[in-house]
């Protein structure tokens, strides 16, 4: 073999290389550059040249079709400006995949805005999944800020770690509110809020163009339970007020009121009353989640919602009339015990 033949053979190979680490990998760009050792304009010829020799196929089953008459079902029912629904890729769990990919496409048209200068976020594991899957995009003139508390029991569960992600990938500015999610007390939050550092993070909340949220559950198995973010107590108190979903720490019943519980009075958070009449979009699904996605869309607060296939099918039956059964109040408690 000549060595023009061999140079092709180890182009190709190459090329074979960062079309697994992109597709399958799910690796970035500079990534895949720094992997293989070659500049960002190499890759980019490289996935190019994988596409011309065939290395490269998408497969497209038959549910784009359902995926669009559930967006236009749901969008209607809830009178939202856009509804979209990442199809189901067979995952009987949390499709963290699909749907962090999906959250990740809308959230970069969001970033390509131009008229968007101040963005809102919330927190959630699948809001921290759509921020790894986002691409770096350089908007260094755009400001990030946190919607609720950042300080929590469990790291893991940190807020600020989404908004510090999402403001490296984008270069853009970011702040969070140094306070814990739920304070101890209505008298402890009043201390709270009063601070200067709050206030003016609050007061740049309030200014934010568009605002990206994540939805929680009251179930056995919730996040917010799990990590420590509410109490067993709490969580009872919410249980028997019928509470079944949460944004910025705020509890909503199946009929989209907000719950009589006092947990709701200590929530630093932006309130409810803060984001109507604005663009709020939430990313959420996954098994459990369509009765917590359904309150939250009934509360009106939403004017836009990414989700999943399965979710979706779910959010239809609740808009017809058939419930997704949970357990009664007092079924929760034994089972998250």
């Amino acid at each position: 073999m000549n060595g023009e033949a061999t140079r092709g053979q180890d182009e190709l190979g190459l090329a074979t290389r960062a079309a697994w680490l992109s597709y399958v990998g799910g690796y970035t760009q500079e990534d895949i550059a720094g992997r293989l050792g070659v500049s960002r304009v190499k890759v980019n010829r490289l996935i190019a040249a994988a596409h011309r020799e065939g290395l490269v196929r998408v497969f497209v089953e038959g549910t784009a079709a359902e995926c669009v008459a559930l967006e236009d079902r749901i969008a209607r029912a809830h009178g939202l400006a856009f509804c979209r629904v990442a199809p189901d890729l067979g995952d009987p769990d949390l499709p963290l995949h699909t749907l962090a990919a999906a959250g990740a496409r809308y959230l970069l048209g969001v970033l390509e805005r131009p008229e968007i200068g101040i963005l809102g976020v919330g927190h959630g594991r699948t809001l921290a999944a759509v921020v790894d899957r986002l691409p770096r995009l350089p908007r260094a003139d755009l400001k990030f800020v946190s919607l609720l508390g950042s300080l929590t029991r469990n790291a893991a569960a940190n807020p600020f770690d989404v908004i510090h992600r999402l403001a490296e990938k984008v270069g853009g500015e970011s702040y969070f509110l140094p306070v814990p999610f739920f304070a101890d007390s209505t008298e402890d939050k009043a201390v709270l809020m009063a601070q200067r550092s709050v206030k003016d993070v609050f007061a740049l909340a309030r200014l934010a163009d568009l605002v990206v949220v994540g939805i929680g559950e009251l179930a056995a198995d919730a996040h917010l339970l799990q990590t420590g973010m509410i109490t067993r107590a709490e969580f009872a108190e919410l249980a028997e007020a019928g509470a079944v979903g949460e944004v910025l720490g705020h509890f909503f019943a199946a009929d989209g009121r907000s719950v009589a519980a006092e947990i709701n009075g200590r929530a630093l958070g932006l309130e409810p009353d803060d984001l109507r009449g604005r663009e709020v979009t939430a990313i959420a699904g996954g098994r459990g989640k369509a009765r917590a996605i359904h309150a939250v869309l009934k509360s009106g607060l939403l004017t836009g919602l990414v989700t999943d296939e399965a979710t979706a099918r779910r959010l239809a039956e609740l808009d017809n009339g058939r419930p997704q059964g949970t357990g009664s109040p007092t079924e929760l408690l034994r089972t998250a015990s």
